[in-house]
């Protein structure tokens, strides 16, 4: 796991260093409205985060990779996305996140992009996102990095999902 460039993005594999300017990214009660939950404290983040720089499910059969979208510009910390990748590399669930202040200047599509080369690169041959039938942006941004949405519903949520040769 390394840095992954964009066009105006940078991914920077997760720390429990980025935990304070990360609750201040994660602060907009906003996010939650389809995600659930409340905004996180420095203190839960840095909990959260040593537990993710493991990079690995305590059992072992799971890699968490987990990824800080700062711009070029000003290296300022904007969000940031997640993969999940199980079945011996295969398949790979993601999840992006962008702050409020930060949306609508498309880079949460520039990163679920970049997250989704990186990840075809290393051989990932499924892509999974699930995603609340409500929340457009995010379905927005599944279908510009190539997931389709499927008939599977979990939890009132849609699974998206992009195969390789499909």
């Amino acid at each position: 796991m390394g840095i992954i460039a964009a066009e105006r993005l940078t991914l920077w594999p997760l720390t429990v260093q980025d935990a304070d300017e990360m609750a201040e990214v994660l602060s907009g009660e906003e996010l939650y409205a389809f995600i659930g939950g409340a905004p996180p404290t420095p203190q839960e983040l840095r909990a959260r985060y040593a537990r993710l720089e493991a990079r690995r499910s305590p059992d072992g059969r799971q890699e968490w990779l987990n990824w800080i979208i700062r711009r070029d510009t000003d290296r300022r910390a904007v969000g940031y996305v997640q993969a999940t990748v199980a079945d011996e590399g295969r398949r790979a669930e993601v999840a992006w996140v962008v702050g409020t202040t930060w949306q609508g200047h498309g880079y949460a599509s520039e990163a679920a992009a970049a997250l989704a080369g990186w990840l075809r690169a290393r051989g990932v041959a499924r892509m999974e996102a699930h995603i609340h039938p409500d929340h457009h942006a995010s379905m927005a941004v599944a279908g510009r990095m190539g997931l389709v949405p499927t008939d599977h519903v979990e939890d009132g949520e849609r699974l998206w999902a992009w195969e390789a040769g499909a």
